[in-house]
């Protein structure tokens, strides 16, 4: 099964991840969604689609991707993948940012984590992540654990 994984990243969490899920699945072409040179979607059997979460909103690359690509993406083996702190709203965060189309026809959807490095991040992104995770260090929720399900999923 030919795969193709897409990512939008904006401190690289979500790269990591893109990169943990191709390291498992093996022959996978991996491409960040900021990319002119994405490939033809006609040519994969199966799609994976992450993207980074800022306020409940994907990145803009990846949630104009999934909008303008939808009627294809829904004819693939796909995934979606939310690079999030917390996966309290998961449901909610796909809602807003992925067509309900998409959503459904998805083998797999979920939230693997995410990180936070504050040399990569302004004084105001700094700032609301000591706010909310009272701590002023690098954070990593990055599962493994939940990569791996979200590979066997998608391989199954």
């Amino acid at each position: 099964m030919k795969t193709l994984i897409l990512y939008a990243t904006k401190h690289g969490a979500a790269e990591d991840i893109a990169k943990r899920i191709a390291a498992q699945i093996g022959d996978a072409d991996l491409y960040n969604l900021k990319q002119e040179n994405i490939p033809q979607l006609g040519d994969y059997d199966c799609v994976i689609v992450g993207s980074s979460v800022y306020a409940g909103a994907f990145r803009k690359e990846a949630k104009a991707f999934l909008a303008r690509n939808a009627d294809q993406l829904c004819e693939k083996k796909l995934g979606l993948f939310i690079c999030a702190m917390s996966e309290n709203n998961e449901d909610e965060v796909l809602k807003a940012n992925v067509p309900e189309e998409v959503v459904k026809a998805a083998t797999a959807a979920r939230t693997l984590g995410g990180a936070f490095d504050p040399k990569k991040g302004n004084f105001f992104e700094r700032l609301i992540m000591k706010a909310v995770t009272k701590q002023s260090g690098s954070i990593s929720t990055i599962s493994d654990e939940k990569i791996s399900k979200f590979v066997e999923a998608m391989k199954s």
